[in-house]
């Protein structure tokens, strides 16, 4: 059974192959986009998801994008940027998202009997597996489909990781550091210190 760290090990490969590949678009990614009000969530940080949808949130986006010498999603905070675009931009995918985790919720009980944030690394990756490919329970998938949620989530996730960090994600440049990438400059965006001497 495949580890954590060889799973790790093989997508992050492909995660910089990829992101090497779009040259750069992914960083850009939203870059016009504004974010919504403030506090709209009842309890903690969250402005849409609640603590129980962002917990789920955030594993899903940790076999997406997983930690391993450099790090994965959890670190760069892809929740909180899925969770402030849901507040402004992404606004017409809230429900989508609700829906689709209650769904997930449900195909985690239905395969394996546990919450997917309980199971283990290689079942987490079992339930996506079957989104991915619209072969989980067709008594719980209507709408969204299983693939269209897996598809939503991943390319937001992505967004996320890669992206511009005054959009939630990208905590501490993770991703631009991962590849090797100065931040951006952005006339009128960033601060930079004088250089003195």
């Amino acid at each position: 059974m495949a580890t954590k760290a060889g799973k790790g090990a093989s997508r992050r490969a492909c995660l910089k192959i990829l992101a090497a590949a779009a040259g750069g678009v992914a960083a850009g990614v939203g870059g016009a986009m504004t974010v919504g009000k403030l506090g709209r969530a009842p309890e903690g940080p969250w402005r849409v998801l609640t603590p129980e949808e962002a917990r789920l949130v955030e594993a899903v986006s940790e076999q997406i994008i997983p930690s391993d010498r450099d790090p994965g999603a959890k670190e760069a905070g892809v929740v909180h940027y899925i969770d402030r675009q849901l507040d402004g931009p992404f606004k017409r995918f809230a429900e989508k998202y609700r829906t689709g985790l209650a769904c997930l919720a449900k195909t985690s009980q239905a395969m394996f009997g546990k919450a997917f944030e309980e199971l283990g690394w290689s079942d987490q990756t079992r339930v996506l597996q079957a989104l991915e490919s619209n072969k989980a329970p067709k008594d719980i998938w209507t709408r969204p489909s299983a693939s269209e949620f897996f598809g939503l989530i991943r390319d937001h996730s992505m967004q996320g990781f890669y992206g511009s960090p005054r959009h939630g994600g990208n905590r501490n440049y993770a991703s631009y550091k991962m590849l090797g990438l100065e931040y951006p400059r952005v006339i009128g965006q960033n601060r930079y210190p004088d250089k003195k001497g």
